[in-house]
């Protein structure tokens, strides 16, 4: 279902890019052609990297919430969800690891919110960039992230916007 929606899209804005749904059909997303999917356990519920710059990665959390009557927009705007996930996620206070929020916005797919988030982060050995994706799907938090080192991003940033504006709750 999800493969057949993903490809009716724009061939521009697929070109480069491979569609992905998880095995349960309820989310999909493009991500980039070449890339491979790593099994990894007790982390993401989905990772990707890249087979050439193995720094690059892309991956789908899936984190429980309380209420499932909780909307996206009772946490906060996407400014205040992407402090949030800073200091409790990227970069919490005591660690070697800090960020930026560089940009956040809002988006609505097929009655769904989604927030759009951008960081820049620094650790002590090196500087990544990441782009976000957050949203609300009964009783889950859903985080799709795609990141690259700093030196990348100017070259990787079409491609990583295109990943993330591509994620979508098919039911």
């Amino acid at each position: 279902m999800l493969i057949l929606a993903l490809s009716a899209c724009s061939s521009g804005l697929t070109a480069g890019l491979e569609a992905f749904q998880t095995s349960d059909g309820r989310y999909g997303f493009f991500y980039p052609t070449g890339w491979t999917r790593v099994a990894v356990t007790g982390g993401p519920e989905v990772v990707f990297h890249d087979v050439i710059n193995s720094d690059e990665t892309l991956s789908l959390v899936i984190s429980d919430i309380s209420n499932s009557s909780t909307q996206l927009e009772t946490l906060g705007s996407p400014l205040e969800v992407g402090g949030e996930l800073i200091n409790k996620v990227i970069a919490p206070a005591g660690g070697d690891r800090q960020a930026e929020l560089v940009d956040a916005s809002k988006r609505e797919i097929n009655g769904k919110t989604f927030y759009d988030i951008e960081y820049s982060i620094h650790l002590p050995d090196r500087d990544r960039h990441e782009l976000a994706a957050v949203a609300i799907d009964g009783n889950s938090l859903l985080t799709l992230a795609v990141s690259t080192n700093e030196e990348r991003w100017p070259r990787v940033k079409d491609l990583f916007e295109r990943v993330v504006s591509s994620f979508t709750i098919i039911y």
